[in-house]
């Protein structure tokens, strides 16, 4: 990048217009005193290799990639870190000089960073966890808790298929369970995440009884919107120690922001405040 250049990043998905990572990545360059700018771009999946492609001739240092490119976009960069690599998906680009891509994964380091902030006493160590879904989303959790030392992880999906070819990837921590027998595994658990979008707004409620939430067990919902699901409610009233899907999303964005603009930013109560504006 010339020096001359003011450094231009943002956020490619297909709807993109309720993304939140335009505000956030705003708020880190006004507090911090940057120059740079961070948009949202809504791409279609037929021209997402063009717009890569031509990004950084455009004075574009990276770029996040959220849904439905995440899959696409790993396959479309010229150098894959190792974690995208496990995950089979990429959220981070970094565009470097010659106009290559750099792909990377940070959603499960967001995801660590999110449960460490709001359940520090928890320790992954200490018995199994229950992660609800298959999808995208849960790749990355279950790279990192099995990464983190989780003994046992509990694996349970709508379609069951899903959950047993996870389970071929990841290998033998991961003991998948019938979604009808989803509540009674729970009892036994240190940590209950739910990937699903079950319980966004707009989406269908999350239907898997929680009555064998135990008070100390750590709940943790993907879903930030709304910031308190009923999942989260429901184990709050139990007297577990419950964290919201905002951190998640806050946390992932900190390693991009500091290779396209140069500093590593703080998640704190003001970046809360500007994420959710």
């Amino acid at each position: 990048m010339t020096e001359n250049r003011i450094p231009l990043a943002g956020v490619i998905g297909h709807p993109i217009a309720h993304s939140r990572s335009p505000k956030l990545h705003g708020h880190w360059l006004r507090t911090y005193g940057l120059q740079g700018h961070y948009i949202p771009m809504d791409v279609a999946s037929a021209d997402l290799e063009t717009v890569l492609r031509t990004l950084p001739k455009a004075g574009f240092v990276g770029a996040n990639v959220t849904v439905p490119h995440k899959e696409a976009a790993l396959r479309l960069a010229d150098h894959v870190s190792d974690r995208a690599s496990v995950i089979g998906a990429a959220n981070t680009l970094v565009f470097r000089d010659d106009g290559s891509i750099h792909a990377d994964n940070t959603d499960g380091y967001g995801f660590m960073e999110n449960l460490r902030s709001g359940a520090p006493d928890w320790n992954p160590k200490d018995g199994p966890a229950v992660v609800l879904g298959a999808g995208g989303a849960a790749r990355a959790v279950l790279c990192a808790l099995a990464d983190a030392g989780v003994p046992e992880i509990l694996l349970t999906n709508r379609t069951r298929t899903r959950a047993d070819h996870l389970k071929e990837e990841f290998g033998q921590r991961i003991t998948v369970v019938d979604w009808v027998q989803a509540g009674n595994v729970i009892e036994n658990a240190e940590l209950v995440v739910n990937t699903t979008s079950l319980g966004m707004q707009g989406q269908p409620e999350l239907r898997v009884p929680m009555d064998g939430l135990q008070p100390g067990t750590v709940v943790t919902d993907l879903v930030y919107a709304p910031l308190k699901t009923r999942l989260l409610q429901t184990a709050e009233e139990a007297g577990c120690t419950t964290v919201d899907g905002l951190g998640m999303l806050l946390y992932q964005a900190v390693p991009g922001f500091e290779r396209w603009f140069g500093t590593r930013p703080e998640v704190d109560a003001a970046t809360r405040a500007a994420a959710l504006a």
